[in-house]
């Protein structure tokens, strides 16, 4: 009686690739309900079905009655979990096999098993016992993948090496080939030499110029006698180039560290690509999560949880407010600021009364504002009205030209002492003079850095004298003499430096100070950068957070007079 074997083989056995890839969701905002439901939430994208079944491969009956019971002995032995004898099992059948696609369809199934099924101790004899075959260059080449996966570079390059004397020529042995000299270029390190990764080209391109300054004055390259070099790559606002920028970055330009990316599109390829190679990077974005993407990767920016702590702080301990109202864009930045928000005002005792969302292509506001002052919702507040209508109708004051509508008699409900806009200037003074139209008075307007700009005084309107908002820049005092960076700056290129700047230039002088003080290798980079505290940077002393967020030293701001000064209590 023939005996027929049916071996499942996936398409990744084909090129006998062991490395699984794995993508992460792409963040997506989702809108946010009204005061009385939870706090808006980012939504993730999840896989959902199963996969379709590998194909099943016919294998021709063993040629001899000893093959044939050799076949069910290592069908046997597998099922019993006694991988190491059904594998030799197969691939001597394999040997024994008539037709090649017999041969393969063994080879691969011992494959299957060796990859999947043995531990590392396991291999460890598959690769010394030569009664294995063919398969023990397979064993050697998945024992260098354990060795890069473990950081252990001397074993990755001691396994990797021997693939090609037990599989000469084959795909496998010029894979091994390909990482063993990854791995020589990524040891190879020119410590003078910043790899930079920024937009240089398209709509991004003046912002990227302007840290592209930055970092050339933290380098000290518009001194003589720098020493260092800069290695430049144009990411064109693409994930793809910029990942296989940092990569020409460390194989071929030696580069100590990275500095890059700014976009948010892009920071998270750089800090992978970054972190796969073991090479120190900073990044200048504030896309969220980005220094979770491992232990080389850190970040100089004002982030939103920075941000939004030290507003809430100063608002509740400085200015005694305790209740927030929170109207924000339905995007990734409003929905992200309003969920730290929330959080940092509960944390700290507070309360949230009042949230509503409204579209980014918003420019009218009236109902987003209605909505949250309770005057859209006529119907809750019907006797109410009714009394007010009736008082207003026998008045004997002269009547307002406004029609009687429920929004006109009604008076807001502004049961909270500031409300929270994280949005521009330009939508902060859409939004100001709809709530002065609709009689809402004596409540803060509170936002992010996006406020620090020339001209929020006039959009601000009747809340020009009641604006909190932060950033870790003040124009019209970091301008003065106090900052030689800025002093040089503007000698140098005729004008004011502008946050980004200033950020690029701290992450060059970090790197130039932490080398020149003996970091010669990335990893010594990477443990002193993680150390980092009270570094002397443009504006004040820089810390390295646990998190490896360069934190800045912030500051409230208002305005007065029409000019945006620091809050004083």
């Amino acid at each position: 009686m023939n005996l027929r074997l049916t071996l499942l083989l996936t398409a990744g056995l084909l090129a006998s690739c062991t490395t699984v890839a794995t993508k992460r969701a792409e963040f997506k905002p989702t809108a946010a309900p009204q005061a009385n439901g939870k706090k808006p939430k980012a939504m993730t994208g999840m896989s959902t079905g199963k996969p379709p079944l590998p194909p099943k491969v016919e294998v021709s009956a063993p040629a001899t009655p000893q093959d044939q019971e050799l076949a069910a002995k290592a069908q046997r032995l597998e099922a019993e979990g006694k991988y190491l004898d059904a594998i030799k099992d197969y691939v001597t059948l394999s040997v024994n096999a008539k037709t090649r696609p017999d041969q393969e369809a063994f080879r691969l199934r011992a494959v299957t098993l060796m990859e999947n099924k043995l531990t590392t101790e396991q291999l460890e004899d598959v690769a010394d016992d030569s009664d294995y075959g063919f398969l023990r260059g397979h064993a050697f080449f998945r024992l260098g993948e354990q060795g890069l996966e473990n950081k252990d570079a001397n074993k990755a390059k001691k396994y990797f090496s021997a693939v090609e004397e037990y599989l000469p020529g084959s795909d496998l042995a010029l894979r091994a080939q390909d990482i063993l000299a990854q791995m020589d270029a990524i040891r190879s390190v020119d410590q003078k030499t910043i790899g930079v990764v920024l937009p240089l080209s398209g709509k991004n391109a003046p912002v990227a110029q302007r840290a592209l300054r930055g970092i050339e004055m933290g380098l000290g390259l518009h001194l003589a006698g720098s020493g260092f070099k800069l290695a430049v790559m144009d990411s064109e606002g693409n994930a793809d180039t910029a990942r296989r920028g940092v990569e020409r970055l460390v194989k071929e330009d030696n580069a100590i560290a990275i500095i890059g990316s700014l976009l948010s599109k892009t920071a998270p390829a750089v800090a992978a690509k970054a972190e796969e190679l073991e090479v120190p990077s900073i990044g200048l974005s504030q896309r969220s999560g980005l220094t979770e993407v491992g232990p080389h990767v850190f970040r100089n920016s004002i982030t939103s949880a920075m941000q939004v702590r030290h507003l809430v702080r100063v608002a509740m301990e400085e200015k005694g407010m305790k209740k927030f109202a929170i109207l924000y864009p339905n995007d990734p930045y409003g929905i992200e600021f309003t969920n730290i928000f929330w959080d940092e005002v509960l944390a700290r005792g507070g309360q949230i009364t009042a949230v509503q969302i409204y579209s980014t292509k918003e420019t009218d506001f009236r109902l987003p504002i209605q909505r949250l002052i309770g005057t859209y919702y006529g119907e809750a507040r019907k006797e109410e009205y009714d009394v007010r209508l009736k008082e207003a109708q026998h008045s004997d004051k002269k009547r307002s030209t406004r029609n009687a509508n429920v929004e006109n008699v009604l008076p807001p409900i502004t049961d909270f002492d500031g409300i929270f806009i994280p949005d521009s200037a330009k939508a902060l003074g859409q939004i100001a003079a709809m709530l002065a139209y609709n009689d809402v008075r004596n409540v803060t307007l509170m936002g992010t850095n996006l406020w620090n700009t020339a001209g929020v005084a006039k959009r601000a309107g009747n809340f020009a004298e009641n604006l909190l908002f932060v950033d870790s820049f003040v124009p019209q005092v970091d301008m003065g003499t106090r900052s030689r960076f800025i002093s040089e700056y503007k000698s140098l290129f005729n004008e004011d430096p502008s946050l980004i700047e200033i950020q690029a230039y701290d992450s060059a002088l970090i790197l130039r100070q932490l080398i020149a003080s003996g970091a010669t290798s990335r990893s010594d980079l990477t443990t002193k950068l993680t150390e980092l505290k009270r570094f002397p940077g443009a504006l004040g002393n820089l810390n390295m957070s646990s998190d490896r967020e360069i934190e800045r030293p912030l500051v409230a701001l208002t305005l007065t007079k029409g000019n945006i000064t620091p809050f004083r209590k």
